[in-house]
């Protein structure tokens, strides 16, 4: 079922604008705790999400979403929280098909800070994600497709993809350090450079250092060449027990600049192993380990290393 400008535009707007009073004709009304739904707002400071309980009066679906839609943009009574669709950007359409919510934004939302940006996402997922009919959220900028600040497709989202702390704080990014193995010009031997770089705590450090391998070197230091086909799509990352299972798709097998699965395979597992809690490294093509390795999993290897050409 399609909800496609279920109610009329103008009426829409004004409630995102807060024009009418949709909290304050209801203020009065005896709250009823038996149909509670947290509203997720953006604090002043940017920094995290804050959660207020909020009273469900629709009773259909597709009412209930609306509901929520229009607190979304309503701008709370207390000053120091913001409406996530209200950050200087409009919505110009709301579709539920599927299981799937689709709001579409202007491209104002594009000059929202990369953290404030999360933050404004994190806040409109997890709040529409409670209702039953809603399994995932996506955001398009008058039509098209919405890329993180990584130039990551965003695509579909559910709540579980953001991580929050005291049940109501989100992380959001931190400054890190990592050394990373690039391929050298002739792609049989690895070269070592650090990289500094705001990351999403949302995404886990280990997932972050594969895709920054994957994304290649940055040109600053001449002499670097890629060691993993920039069209590898990471599937899944996680470690336990100091073993890291990095799961990609099959386009890690297609080699890039002369370099053999065995050096894009270091490549990853001398990276991961700087980080504290990695010991051992298992690579995984969409979610088996491939015949052609060696291996089933793979400790650091310094043998394939060598120092930039001075």
């Amino acid at each position: 079922m399609i909800m496609r400008k279920a109610w009329n535009r103008f009426l829409f707007l004004l409630c995102l604008l807060g024009v009418v009073g949709f909290g304050t004709a209801c203020s009065g009304e005896e709250e009823d705790t038996e149909n509670q739904y947290p509203i997720y707002y953006v604090s002043n400071s940017e920094t995290r999400v804050e959660v207020h309980e909020h009273s469900m009066k629709a009773d259909t679906p597709e009412e209930q979403l609306k509901e929520l839609i229009t607190y979304l943009g309503n701008t709370p009574e207390k000053l120091e929280y913001k409406a996530p669709l209200s950050m200087g950007f409009r919505v110009l359409d709301v579709e539920l098909e599927d299981g799937k919510v689709s709001i579409d934004v202007d491209k104002a939302y594009l000059d929202m800070p990369a953290t404030t940006e999360v933050l404004v996402r994190a806040a409109i997922v997890r709040t529409l994600t409670q209702l039953k009919e809603v399994k995932y959220v996506g955001i398009t900028v008058e039509g098209e497709p919405l890329y993180d600040n990584t130039g990551k497709l965003v695509g579909w989202m559910n709540a579980d993809r953001f991580i929050h702390n005291d049940g109501n704080e989100i992380n959001t990014y931190e400054l890190t350090k990592v050394k990373l193995y690039f391929a050298n010009e002739s792609g049989d031997k690895l070269i070592a450079a650090y990289r500094e770089k705001h990351y999403s705590t949302n995404t886990p450090l280990e997932k972050f250092v594969v895709e920054e391998l994957i994304a290649g070197p940055s040109g600053q230091i001449p002499g670097l060449y890629p060691t993993i086909n920039p069209e590898t799509k990471v599937i899944n990352v996680m470690t336990k027990d100091g073993i890291c299972y990095v799961n990609l798709d099959s386009s890690f097998l297609t080699a890039v600049n002369n370099v053999s699965n065995e050096v894009a395979v270091y490549s990853i597992v001398n990276s991961l192993v700087e980080l504290n809690n990695v010991n051992k490294v298992q690579i995984l093509i969409n979610g088996e380990a491939p015949s052609s390795f060696s291996n089933n999993t793979f400790e650091r290897n310094l043998d394939f290393v060598t120092t930039l050409e001075q």
